[in-house]
């Protein structure tokens, strides 16, 4: 008689968490090391938005990607520590660009030290990373943060581009999520692969789970902006339609809603601001927006749990798989 396969329970995050408590904190220690100038400035601006809180999922998935691929070196924590870096640099330029005053539940770093400050210690993360990738001493891992960083930065551009427009489609929309999003989780993720020294197929599967969490929890956010509380949020409700950003809800209402729908939600893309908030909710939710945009995210986390299948079976494993899970289940 054949035995049925045991089916592995899912992690909840904290046990994800738990798993990597050592290695995070490594990077822990390495963040604060690394964060440290002479300039009382940068490192104050520096700690305010690094440990200001937040899950650290981007370096999370670095640490278990490189134990899933059976890495037992040490550069895992730094690789980890400088996406943190990366990320945390775009925050502090997104914030400005956007004129945002509230991220991760507190006040944004350009509130508290200004717009001038935060660009340039942006800057000094950016430039930080690119000396702690010169300590790994790998041509690879090199190229695949410096052409990320490349491709965040355009897709910073294409995005700014796309403000204010209500033409923008579904396809433009995706190729913005995956420059700004996507593809700092396939960088850290591929990193894994490469410094566990693996073959081509495993290095594309990492790609591939990498740049489908990446969507699908970009997708999940679009969509929190809509429908979930500020506390939750840690943000302010509506801050994608303050600025003129045609997110998947919005794009999806306007293609299948009435035309005075359409029209509602074109104008208020095109002037921005919140003056319509609780109209254009109520179309978003009519006409189930808030349904495909999350069917979509569902679809980008399969994918990413599929690419993992030739994966060994091990908890680190079953981690980043939690993971992908959770990027579709979260309130925040």
């Amino acid at each position: 008689m054949q035995v049925a396969e045991k089916k592995a329970v899912p992690l909840s995050f904290d046990d994800v968490a738990a798993l990597a408590a050592d290695d995070m904190r490594a990077v822990d220690r390495l963040v604060a090391v690394s964060l440290k100038s002479d300039v009382a400035l940068v490192s104050q601006v520096s700690e305010y938005i690094v440990m200001s809180g937040g899950k650290r999922l981007r370096p999370l998935i670095v640490l278990l990607a490189a134990r899933a691929l059976g890495y037992e070196g040490e550069q895992h924590v730094r690789a980890a520590t400088i996406i943190e870096f990366i990320h945390t640099a775009t925050l502090l330029h997104d914030d400005v660009v956007d004129s945002s005053d509230r991220r991760r539940g507190m006040d944004s770093a350009n509130t508290v030290f200004g717009n001038q400050a935060s660009v340039l210690v942006g800057d000094f993360l950016y430039s930080r990373s690119f000396q702690m990738m010169v300590d790994i001493d790998d041509m690879r891992v090199m190229q695949i943060l410096a052409d990320a960083t490349n491709t965040i930065a355009a897709g910073e551009v294409m995005q700014l581009m796309n403000v204010h427009d209500p033409d923008t489609s579904e396809d433009d929309y995706r190729q913005v999520i995956y420059r700004k999003t996507a593809r700092l989780f396939e960088a850290g993720a591929q990193i894994a692969a490469v410094l566990a020294a693996r073959n081509a197929s495993d290095e594309a599967a990492m790609v591939e789970y990498g740049q489908n969490l990446g969507t699908a929890f970009q997708l999940v956010d679009d969509a929190l902006d809509f429908n979930a509380s500020p506390e939750e949020l840690g943000k302010n409700l509506g801050d994608d339609l303050a600025e003129g950003k045609a997110t998947l809800p919005l794009i999806h209402a306007m293609r299948v809603g009435s035309k005075s729908e359409r029209v509602l939600i074109r104008e208020a893309i095109v002037k921005g601001g919140l003056g319509q908030l609780d109209k254009i909710q109520a179309i978003i939710e009519s006409t189930g927006a808030l349904e495909y945009t999350a069917q979509r995210a569902h679809e980008a986390a399969d994918i990413a749990i599929s690419a993992l299948s030739d994966i060994p079976d091990t908890e680190y494993k079953q981690a980043l798989i939690s993971i992908a899970e959770f990027a579709v289940k979260r309130r925040s």
